[in-house]
Formats: C-alpha cells, sequence, structure tokens
C-alpha cells in the first residue's frame, strides 16, 4: 500500500469485477471523485460513495462462544436446504439457533420439509441459554465465504449474561473478518411434534445410485410433481409418469418392517435431502405413506426391532424430514 485512507465504492460491483480478473497483480487509484482499477490490459473507473453516506458498522455483540469453522460451514449447509424463501412468512425464512450450555440445535423448514442438526460448540459460560432466528440467505452466504483452511475457530458473539441476544444483532468473527446481521423478529415453529421417535419400517440406501436414478426419472414427472418410491426386500423400485410417457429404475437397498411401502415425494425435495447426508449411503424412517419420512446419514449400527415391530429413530445429528405428496386413489 502506497497511501493509507479509506473510500467507498459499491461493493457487488466491485466483487464482480473482481471475479472476471486475470490471476494479475491488481492495482487501485483515487482520482477525485472515483477510482481507478487496472490489472493487465484490463481499467474500470468507479465513482466514489460519500463516505458520509455510508451508514454507520454496528458493533460486535460480545463474543458467547466458538465454533470450528469446517463443524459450522458443514452445518449451515445442510439446514439451509430446508429453509422457506417466501418473505410472506418471515418465521420460515430464517435458521433457527437454540444454544443450551455446549450443545447447539440448528434449524429450518418451509413447511413441507425440515432440517435439524446438532453440535458441540465451546460456550463462554456453561450455563448459556438463547434461541435465536438467523436469515438463511445470509447465514448461507456467510458459510460460502468462510476459509476453513485456516481451522481458526470461528466465534459467535450475540452477547453474554442477560444481554444475550438483546440487542437483536447475530455477529460473527473469523480472522480478520467481522459480519453482523440483523436476526429475524419472529417465532419459529415448535417443530418437536413432528420428528417420529419410532417407525414401522426403515430402509438403507446408497446414496450417489438413488441420486443418479432419480435424476434420470424425474426426467418424465409432471411439473416435478412427484416421484414414486416402492419398497421391498432387497430392492427399491423408482417410478414416475406424465403425459410424455413413464419411467422406471429399480436399485438394491436394505428393507425392514413391512413386506413393501410405497411413498410418494416432490423429486427436488428428496434431491435436497440427499445432497446434505454427507454419507455413503441414507437411511430413511417411514411410518405411514401419508405421514413425513425421514433420512439420516447411515449409523455404524442400524436398530432392532421393538416388541411391537417399530423401530426407534437412531441416534443422529442430523435429520431431514420431507412430507410426502399424496398418492392419487
Amino acid at each position: 500500500m502506497d497511501e493509507p485512507g479509506r473510500i467507498a465504492v459499491a461493493g457487488k460491483l466491485l466483487s464482480d469485477i473482481v471475479a472476471s480478473l486475470p490471476n494479475k497483480e491488481v492495482e487501485m487509484t483515487q482520482e477525485d471523485s472515483k477510482v481507478l482499477l487496472t490489472c493487465g490490459s484490463s481499467r474500470f473507473e468507479l465513482p466514489l460513495i460519500p463516505l458520509d453516506d455510508y451508514p454507520q458498522l454496528p458493533v460486535l455483540p460480545e463474543v458467547t462462544g466458538t465454533i470450528n469453522p469446517q463443524l459450522f460451514v458443514e452445518a449451515i449447509s445442510q439446514v439451509v436446504a430446508a429453509a422457506g424463501k417466501d418473505d410472506t412468512l418471515p418465521m420460515l425464512t430464517g435458521v433457527h439457533i437454540a444454544i443450551n450450555g455446549s450443545h447447539v440445535e440448528m434449524t429450518a423448514t418451509d413447511r413441507f420439509r425440515l432440517a435439524m442438526r446438532t453440535f458441540e460448540w465451546e460456550p463462554v459460560a456453561d450455563n448459556v441459554e438463547a434461541k435465536l432466528l438467523v436469515p438463511a440467505k445470509t447465514l448461507q452466504d456467510t458459510g460460502r465465504s468462510l476459509d476453513t483452511h485456516l481451522n481458526i475457530p470461528v466465534e459467535i458473539a450475540v452477547g453474554t449474561g442477560e444481554n444475550i441476544a438483546a440487542e437483536g444483532l447475530f455477529g460473527l468473527h473469523a480472522d480478520n473478518r467481522e459480519t453482523t446481521t440483523r436476526m429475524l423478529d419472529a417465532d419459529f415453529p415448535n417443530v418437536a411434534p413432528l420428528l417420529p421417535k419410532s417407525h414401522t419400517a426403515m430402509a438403507s440406501i446408497e446414496v450417489a445410485p438413488l441420486q443418479e436414478a432419480i435424476r434420470r426419472v424425474s426426467l418424465l414427472t409432471d411439473r416435478n410433481a412427484q416421484i414414486r418410491m416402492e419398497f421391498s426386500e432387497g430392492e427399491v423400485t423408482l417410478a414416475a409418469g406424465a403425459d410424455s410417457g413413464r419411467a422406471t429404475e429399480t436399485l438394491p437397498c436394505a428393507f425392514n418392517g413391512r413386506d413393501s411401502f410405497v411413498i410418494a415425494f416432490n423429486p427436488s425435495y428428496l434431491k435436497d435431502g440427499l445432497g446434505v447426508v454427507h454419507t455413503d449411503r441414507v437411511v430413511f424412517g417411514f411410518t405411514e405413506p401419508s405421514r413425513p419420512a425421514i433420512m439420516i446419514p447411515e449409523p455404524e449400527e442400524l436398530p432392532e426391532a421393538n416388541e411391537d415391530g417399530t423401530f426407534p429413530t437412531p441416534e443422529t445429528d442430523f435429520t431431514y424430514l420431507l412430507m410426502p405428496v399424496r398418492l392419487p386413489g
């Protein structure tokens, strides 16, 4: 740097320009009311924004705890897949973060699916408790931009003691970067009753072949309406049909609890869930074809059936709950 100073320019435009530049040295120079940006033979002139017009940045709240960056980014990617995008329902556009001492639970739902991830972190106080609702889009952008290779703990700052979340700000500090965002002023729904504690049938399937089969079969769905899954001993058959034709594909799977089971899902929601399971195999838990099903990473051991023939939900740190699509008839 030849000369220290402060300038303000349009951030999104500057980001787009820098992202398109070649891998060469970039030079920025201020001239009167504009800034010149040169890189190789490329040259850009950007108007300056008066510093008086730039809003005052909020002060980061007190640090509440720290978390491993890789774990934080993974948890964000898993739950934001289920967050809503309808701004008329603001409580569903956020990620609910429940903190209870060293235990953290992140949840998001758009009414059609739900994603929940639990993990441990390092709070500054063992008795810390908080319930936060952070915009999912902000968390997603933050997760994508964090440098997980630095392995420097991420500090979450929402205050301490009686002042937790009192300012309505969610703060994050990582290395030389600080981010603050206004939390959503809305009540997140109670989703605990939606999560089944037992299942009448369970299936274990390899993720990659299932993703490919869904991609192929869903080409014949009518406006992404539904993909039918018929489970039986040792296999699952995927089927979809529309005016343009019909497609089926059969894959091997481990299936227990019933002779057969038929259920249908929105293929996009199904693919979203499979994309964030992060294991080679996924386990489905079913109750009834009209009731929500769960998808979880395959545990080391699948549960044995209870005396009544049902299967308890395995211990897991990630659950993806998916509402089925009603089958014809």
